[in-house]
């Protein structure tokens, strides 16, 4: 199966992520080596709302920075041909420039795109964007590699 329109079920079996932390509900798109387009859901139920915050739910920045990892790791594994076992671990190992832009709350569709931006030495670098509505969210640079455990 290609990560074209992938279901939660494909994407459960290339990440290890698993509710709560299961942050991308669906792939869009995917062109190996250059960009994915992700779908996450952004429901009520979420248990980080009732604390983030009670009278104005938001989802925390470092979800929206996760679900971009998740997508990213996804991207990885479509551009490397890579699988994840049980002594594989895909590790979120840096970020930079940061940006959040509008707050995401429940009831929004939270559209994540990761492009790749070199890969060496192990560390992968991509580059990530948030959005909802087609308005820009959140922004940052990530680096992630894989390890045997």
């Amino acid at each position: 199966m290609t990560l074209d329109e992938t279901d939660v079920q494909e994407i459960m079996r290339l990440l290890p992520h698993r509710y709560p932390f299961l942050l991308i509900d669906r792939v869009l798109a995917c062109e190996a080596g250059k960009e994915i387009v992700a779908l996450k859901n952004v429901t009520i139920n979420e248990p980080y709302f009732g604390g983030h915050f009670p009278n104005f739910p938001v989802m925390p920045g470092v979800l929206i920075i996760e679900a971009m990892a998740q997508a990213s790791a996804l991207l990885a594994f479509k551009t490397f041909d890579l699988t994840i076992d049980a002594s594989n671990v895909f590790y979120f190992v840096g970020i930079d420039a940061a940006r959040f832009k509008k707050p995401v709350t429940p009831g929004d569709q939270l559209i994540v795109k990761a492009q790749i931006l070199r890969s060496i030495k192990g560390i992968w670098k991509f580059t990530g964007q948030a959005y909802v509505a087609d308005k820009l969210v959140s922004e940052a640079n990530l680096m992630c590699t894989m390890r045997h455990i």
